[in-house]
C-alpha cells in the first residue's frame, strides 16, 4: 500500500518546545507559567501554578492553541475543534482521564487548565530504556489503558473513540498509573459516519485512513502501542499495515507467545478479525497473563485504578451505630460510636488499637493535639485520653448531654451542651476556663474566630460571644441552629430547621441574604471556589453563589441529607439517608460515583491521603481509596 501522511499528525506533543507565553506570564489573574512542557502540531502546554491557592503550590497544565491560519473559516473551525475538546473532557470522569479546570480565550489565543501529570509518557520511557521492558509492567499498563478506552466508548449519552492512541499519549505518572492524554482529535461516536482522515501514521488503522472511526480503531492503535513498546521498532518508520510481517519474538526473544498472539488479533487488517470489544481484549490479557504466571503481579498493579467502582480498602464493624464523624491524628483513625465508645483504628489498615468506653453514644467527633485525644458524650462528660493506649487523662461534667464536637484554640476545648452553655476548658487540666449561658441547648459546634465564638442554639438563636462569654450580638432564626458555622471572607454562612441557609455578617450580626431550602437543614455548610455547599432534608445537595445566594446547582440523592459536604480538589463528597456515599463534580453538580453501604449515612467524612473515611448506621467505618 502506498504511503502517505496527509492529514495524519506523524509527530508527538513533545517532539520540540516551542511557545507564545514567557515563564512569569500570569494568565486571567490566576495561572502563572513556570515554563513550556513540550508543543507540536497547533497547539503548546505549559507548567503552571494556581495562583487562587496561595498556601500551596497547586500545578496545573495549559493548552494553548497556536492559532496561525489566515483563513478565517479555517481559524474558525480550529477554535470550534479546541473548544469541542474542552466540552468533551468536561463530560469525562475517570481516574485515567486528566481532570478540566477552565477554558478561556486571551489575547486571540484559547487556553485549556487541566490537571498537571507529573511523570513521563511512554515515548519517552521508550528512549530512556536501553533492554525490553517487563512483560508484566507492559501487561499492566495495557490492562489499564483498556479501562480507560471501555470507559470512553460506554460513555452515555454517546460513546467517546480516543482514535490516536499512541505512547506519546500516554503518561506514567509517579505512581506507576497510565494517564491519557491530548483529546484534541477525540471524537462522538456515529455508527456509519465518516469524518477526516486523521490520526497518527503508524498507529492508526487501515480504515481511520479512510475517514471511518469506531471502537475498533482504538483496539488497533492500543495494539499497535503496545507492538512498539515491546519490539522497540517504531511504526511511523514502517510501512502502514505491516505488523505482521515483523513479528515480536524475532526482535524481543523474552516476549511469551501467549501475550504477542493477543497483540497479533488486535492488528488485524480487518475490524472484524480484532477482539469484538476492548473489555474482551483486556480479559485476553488478563488470560495471558495467568498463563504466564504474571496475573498476580498484573492484578496487584492495576488493583487501585478501577474504571467501574470505587475501591474499599477495608471497613471496620462496631457494635452499634455510627452518627458521628471521625478524624485522623498520626497514623489512626478516631470515632466515636452510638456503643458508646470511642475507638481508634489503623488508618492504612482499619487495624484495632483500642477503645474507650464512655456511659453514653458519641454522636460528635472527637479532637487531638500533643497526643491526648478529646471526645464528648452524651454521658454529659467530656474526655481526656492518651493517643497511644486511650488512657483516661481527665474528664469534666457539664449538666446535660453532650452533642456538639469539641474544637481545639489555645490551649482550651470549646464546646457545647445541652446545658445551655458553651464550655471553655483548658485541655492541660481539665478545669473550667469560663462559661457562656446561651438561651437553649447548644448541638453545633462552635467557631473560633478573631477572639469570638459563634454558635447556634436550638431554639434559633445564634450567638456571638467574647473570649469573657460576654454576648456581643445574638441573631434570631425561627427554628433550631443545628449546623455549624463557617466563616469566608468576614461573612457566616449556617443553615436553619426552619428551611433556611443564612448569610450573616460576622462583626454585627445583620443578616446578608438567606436562601430557601425545601426543607429544614441541619447540615454544616462548605465553601469553595466563591460557592457555599450545604445539605438538606429535601434530599437534595446544593450549590449556592456566596455572594449573591444564587443557585448553582441542586444534586438529589434519594433521602435526606443531614450530613457535611466535604471538599478534595474538585470533587464534593456527602452522604445521606440513602446509606450512599456520594461523590459530585463541585462545578458541575454531575454525579461521579457513589458507593452504597447498608444504611443511613448522617456523619461528615473525612479525606486523609486520598482515602475517604466515614461511618454508618449499618455499624460500620468504611475507608475508600478515591
Amino acid at each position: 500500500m502506498r504511503r502517505t501522511t496527509r492529514s495524519l499528525d506523524s509527530g508527538s506533543a513533545s517532539d520540540g518546545k516551542r511557545g507564545n507565553l514567557q515563564s512569569g506570564v500570569t494568565l486571567q489573574d490566576r495561572y502563572l507559567v513556570l515554563g513550556i512542557i513540550g508543543s507540536g502540531g497547533m497547539s503548546s502546554v505549559y507548567k503552571g501554578r494556581d495562583l487562587h491557592f496561595p498556601n500551596v503550590t497547586k500545578l496545573v497544565a495549559i493548552k494553548e492553541m497556536i492559532n496561525t491560519v489566515t483563513d478565517p473559516t479555517m481559524r474558525e473551525m480550529i477554535v470550534r475543534n479546541f473548544e469541542r475538546e474542552s466540552d468533551l473532557l468536561a463530560t469525562l470522569y475517570h481516574p485515567s482521564i486528566p481532570r478540566i479546570y477552565d477554558y478561556f480565550n486571551h489575547a486571540e489565543s484559547s487556553f485549556l487548565v487541566m490537571e498537571f501529570i507529573d511523570g513521563k509518557d511512554l515515548e519517552a520511557l521508550l528512549r530512556e530504556t536501553n533492554s525490553f521492558m517487563p512483560e508484566d509492567q507492559i501487561i499492566s499498563w495495557a490492562v489499564e489503558l483498556c479501562d480507560v478506552l471501555s470507559y470512553l466508548h460506554n460513555h452515555r449519552p454517546q460513546p467517546v473513540i480516543f482514535r490516536d492512541m499512541k505512547p506519546s499519549n500516554v503518561m506514567i505518572d509517579n505512581h506507576g498509573h497510565v494517564r491519557l492524554i491530548d483529546f484534541g482529535i477525540a471524537r462522538i461516536f456515529q455508527p456509519g459516519e465518516k469524518g477526516t482522515m486523521i490520526g497518527t501514521e503508524g498507529y492508526s488503522p487501515p480504515e481511520q485512513y479512510r475517514g471511518e472511526a469506531s471502537p475498533a480503531g482504538d483496539i488497533y492503535a492500543l495494539g499497535a502501542t503496545l507492538h512498539h513498546l515491546l519490539s522497540k521498532r517504531d511504526p511511523r518508520a514502517e510501512a502502514p499495515f505491516s505488523f505482521t510481517e515483523r513479528p515480536i519474538h524475532e526482535v524481543n526473544p523474552n516476549i511469551s507467545p501467549e501475550l504477542e498472539a493477543v497483540i497479533n488479533v488486535t492488528l488485524a487488517y480487518d475490524p472484524s478479525d480484532r477482539y469484538p470489544s476492548v473489555e474482551a481484549f483486556k480479559q485476553a490479557l488478563l488470560a495471558a497473563a495467568k498463563q504466564t504466571g504474571v496475573l498476580e503481579t498484573v492484578i496487584t498493579r492495576t488493583a487501585i485504578h478501577k474504571s467501574n467502582q470505587i475501591e474499599e480498602l477495608w471497613s471496620f464493624e462496631c457494635e452499634d451505630e455510627i452518627r458521628g464523624s471521625p478524624i485522623v491524628y498520626k497514623g489512626m483513625l478516631l470515632v466515636g460510636c452510638y456503643d458508646n465508645n470511642l475507638y481508634a483504628l489503623d488508618a492504612k489498615t482499619g487495624k484495632y488499637l483500642w477503645k474507650y468506653a464512655t456511659e453514653g453514644g458519641i454522636p460528635s467527633r472527637p479532637a487531638a493535639q500533643d497526643d491526648i485525644i478529646f471526645a464528648c458524650s452524651e454521658d454529659y462528660r467530656a474526655y481526656a485520653l492518651t493517643a497511644d493506649q486511650g488512657q483516661p487523662v481527665w474528664s469534666y461534667y457539664t449538666e446535660a448531654p453532650i452533642r456538639s464536637s469539641p474544637v481545639i484554640y489555645e490551649g482550651h476545648l470549646f464546646f457545647g451542651s445541652d446545658d445551655s452553655h458553651l464550655h471553655v476548658v483548658n485541655i492541660q487540666t481539665g478545669q473550667r476556663a469560663w462559661r457562656a449561658n446561651a438561651t437553649a441547648p447548644i448541638r453545633s459546634t462552635p467557631l473560633i474566630a478573631n477572639e469570638r465564638v459563634y454558635f447556634g442554639c436550638e431554639n434559633g438563636d445564634f450567638h456571638c460571644v467574647d473570649f469573657r462569654g460576654e454576648n456581643k450580638w445574638r441573631f434570631r432564626a425561627k427554628r433550631a441552629i443545628t449546623s455549624s458555622p463557617i466563616l469566608i471572607d468576614g461573612i457566616l454562612y449556617f443553615g436553619s430547621m426552619d428551611w433556611t441557609l443564612y448569610a450573616v455578617e460576622a462583626d454585627e450580626g445583620w443578616q446578608v441574604w438567606r436562601f430557601r431550602m425545601g426543607r429544614q437543614s441541619i447540615s454544616t455548610p462548605t465553601y469553595a471556589e466563591g460557592k457555599i455547599f450545604t445539605g438538606c432534608a429535601d434530599g437534595h445537595i446544593y450549590a449556592i453563589d456566596a455572594k449573591t445566594s444564587r443557585e448553582i446547582w441542586r444534586f438529589h440523592t434519594e433521602h435526606q441529607v443531614t450530613a457535611s459536604p466535604i471538599i478534595h480538589e474538585d470533587s464534593l463528597y456527602c452522604g445521606s439517608v440513602d446509606g450512599a456515599m456520594y461523590c459530585i463534580e463541585m462545578r458541575s453538580g454531575r454525579l461521579r460515583w457513589k458507593f452504597a453501604t447498608d444504611d443511613s449515612i448522617t456523619g461528615t467524612a473525612v479525606i486523609h491521603n486520598n482515602i475517604l473515611y466515614f461511618g454508618s448506621i449499618d455499624h460500620r467505618l468504611y475507608a475508600l481509596l478515591i
